[in-house]
């Protein structure tokens, strides 16, 4: 167990779940805390268990986890009939059941992913015979167990391209030629990495060759082991058949005694009936239903005919813009001017004999409209019986599958709560008399105590006396030599009997144990009465307790959906209350927005103009006429710039050449001062010329 837990918690403290357990605090976890890391850890499994077991109903939680770990094909410990106990123990939230179960999910996390997702593809809907009846369902089921078993093919297509033994040219060119057939390998460093792992594996494979072509009859030991090899893939084949079977097996004799159940108490509600009544309800049905089918049914039909009509040509009409909604609404009023008119040319009239007509025309109506609406109102109580059946028939179920045992009902109810009652009395009787017997006892152990204490001091006494005495010793001596005495005086009279007196007794206690016999002999047929009354009574006993311990885990359940709803209920009252303070705070902002806005009215309305001065109104007021004064004095000072821009930038371009000129002559003049005279220079009307 503790290597168990060793690896739960080094699991769980691993990607991607990360809890930052250690044994003592794993070990220390609540039940509930312990069902949460369980639904989380199946959560990773499948998504779609992603769950806070605080929001959800206990049975809803043992529901869920049952029916994904009997996806997931998970075998609690022990035989089949320790499945009540696995469940209960799900249910309350059991170490011993968890751990296990934990302990198998994360030793095969990956392979359990994969078959999480097939079972939602591939778990068959089954459909009743009496629905398949119908063409369309047919036709619909048919095409959904098409789709299912194209999408084994595609899987199984998938799963060989996965393993399949191409090479990387292969690969790459399936690649690029089909890449969305492979999506497995469309990265490239996916592609180098199985070239490394390739070679890898091939050189790894001659070793092993080398090694074992050393080895004497090494073909035949090789054969022998692929032999082994598929024979034990075959034994784990078989034995996942067996364990389904089984399963298999065991889902129909709970179907067989779930319809046993039912037929059970159809027969028992058929067997109260008198024939009357059942005829009675027979053509009450029969009228129902001719009802629904000559005129409810048909009138729906026909406005649903009409609707669809109505649709179908408004779709066929082409859009419709704003011009002719208005027309339409011009027809619409027309139209109902004409019936207004049309109504009060009949009132003009008043026809007597029409005037009664109408009168049992409106009646007839009234009473058509009332019994739709009562037919409305007996198909809704039906259909809410019907789900209620549902309902029952379900937590009757999972009573049975959780206790094992049928729920009661009516008189049965009663007369098990009278039983109870009297076993609850005399069970308080015997209680109270073991409760007087245990005073006693304790009584009577009390006194023993004190008599000994007693008896023990007064030894003590006697010895001091006897040493002051110089006699230490006396009594004990006396005592033994008066128990030697006796002793033979006791060996003395039994030499002094005679062989007669033997015989005699012999006789005597011959007849008084015939005569114990005798009397023995009803006492010992009443004890085994009592045994076999025994037996009965600590079977009885055995199944009471089982039922209190399904009793206490059922009141243990609601406890902590009690827990839960208190949780949630003070998670509810922590929310007001911080609401709450927030809602005073927003108070008391608006408060303060409040005094400013009636601190700055008195200041516009007074008539004081220091007090106006003081308004933020005004001191807006005078910055708005500061930043539009700023703004004018850019504004001109920008078209000043614009205007100017052209001649400036041209006179910076003469400034910048004249600079670059000036520059050249100081290049000139620096490079002939560094010149030596090499040559005669002459001038020549204003010239200056080098001659060499």
């Amino acid at each position: 167990m503790s290597d168990q837990i060793k690896f739960i918690v080094d699991n769980l403290n691993k990607e991607p779940f990360r809890k930052n357990y250690n044994l003592i605090t794993f070990d220390s976890l609540e039940p509930m805390q312990l069902l949460q890391v369980l639904s989380d850890v199946l959560a990773e499994i499948d998504p779609k268990q992603v769950v806070d077991i605080r929001e959800e109903m206990p049975e809803q939680t043992a529901k869920r986890m049952l029916s994904l770990l009997g996806i997931l094909k998970y075998k609690p410990p022990g035989n089949a009939t320790d499945m009540s106990n696995f469940r209960q123990g799900l249910v309350i939230g059991s170490k011993p059941v968890i751990y296990p179960v934990l302990h198998w999910l994360l030793q095969r996390t990956n392979e359990l992913k994969k078959r999480a997702y097939l079972a939602c593809f591939l778990i068959k809907l089954e459909v009743p015979s009496e629905f398949l009846q119908d063409e369309t369902v047919a036709d619909t089921n048919k095409q959904y167990e098409d789709l299912m078993e194209a999408f084994k093919t595609l899987h199984k297509e998938c799963e060989q391209l996965k393993t399949s033994g191409f090479s990387t040219a292969e690969i790459r060119r399936m690649n690029t030629k089909l890449p969305n057939k492979l999506p497995c390998i469309k990265n490239p460093e996916d592609i180098s990495a199985m070239e490394e792992e390739k070679d890898q594996l091939i050189k790894r494979v001659e070793r092993l060759k080398k090694r074992v072509e050393t080895v004497q009859n090494h073909q035949r030991m090789l054969k022998i082991a692929r032999q082994l090899r598929v024979e034990k893939e075959r034994e784990e084949f078989l034995a996942q058949q067996k364990q389904e079977q089984k399963n298999q097996l065991f889902h129909a004799v709970q179907r067989l005694q779930r319809i046993q159940n039912q037929l059970k108490s159809m027969r028992h509600a058929a067997a109260d009936a008198k024939p009357e009544s059942l005829m009675k309800r027979l053509e009450e049905e029969i009228k129902f239903n001719s009802y629904m089918v000559t005129e409810k049914f048909p009138k729906e039909l026909e406005n649903k005919k009409k609707e669809l009509h109505f649709l179908q040509k408004v779709v066929s009409e082409p859009a419709m813009g704003h011009s002719d909604l208005l027309e339409l609404e011009s027809k619409i009023n027309e139209i109902n001017t004409q019936i207004s008119q049309l109504i009060e040319k009949k009132m003009m009239r008043n026809e007597p004999v029409e005037g009664k007509l109408s009168l049992y025309r409106q009646q007839a109506s009234i009473i058509s409209r009332k019994k739709e609406a009562k037919a409305e109102e007996l198909q809704e109580a039906k259909e809410k019986v019907a789900n209620l059946e549902r309902e029952v028939s379900v937590k009757t179920n999972q009573t049975r599958e959780f206790d094992g045992t049928e729920v009661l009902k009516g008189d049965e109810f009663k007369r098990y709560v009278s039983k109870l009652r009297s076993k609850s009395t005399v069970f308080k009787k015997k209680h109270q008399i073991i409760a007087e017997f245990k005073a006693e006892f304790g009584l009577l152990q009390r006194t023993e105590e004190l008599l000994k204490q007693r008896h023990e001091n007064i030894q003590h006494q006697l010895q001091t006396i006897e040493e002051k005495k110089g006699i230490s010793g006396y009594s004990y001596t006396q005592e033994e030599l008066e128990r030697v005495s006796a002793l033979k005086s006791e060996v003395d009279e039994v030499k002094g009997r005679t062989l007669d007196d033997m015989s005699e007794m012999v006789k005597r206690l011959n007849s008084l144990v015939s005569e114990k016999k005798s009397a023995l002999a009803p006492v010992i047929k009443e004890l085994r009465q009592l045994r076999q009354k025994c037996q009965e009574l600590t079977q009885e006993c055995d199944e009471k307790k089982s039922q209190y311990d399904s009793c206490a885990a059922g009141l243990e359940s609601n406890r902590s959906k009690l827990e839960q709803e208190v949780r949630g209920l003070r998670e509810e009252c922590l929310q007001d209350e911080s609401r709450y303070h927030y809602t005073n705070c927003m108070i008391k902002n608006l408060e303060v927005q409040l005094c400013r806005a009636t601190d700055e009215m008195k200041a516009y309305v007074s008539s004081d103009q220091q007090e106006k001065r003081k308004a933020i109104r005004e001191q807006y007021t005078k910055n708005i006429a500061e930043q539009e004064n700023l703004g004018k004095k850019l504004r001109e000072k920008q078209k000043a710039v614009r205007e100017s821009h052209g001649p400036n930038m041209k006179q910076v371009k003469m400034w910048r050449d004249f600079e670059q000129l000036m520059e050249c002559k100081k290049q000139c003049f620096l490079k002939q001062q560094s010149q030596t005279s090499i040559g005669q220079v002459i001038q020549e009307a204003g010239e200056d010329r080098l001659i060499l």
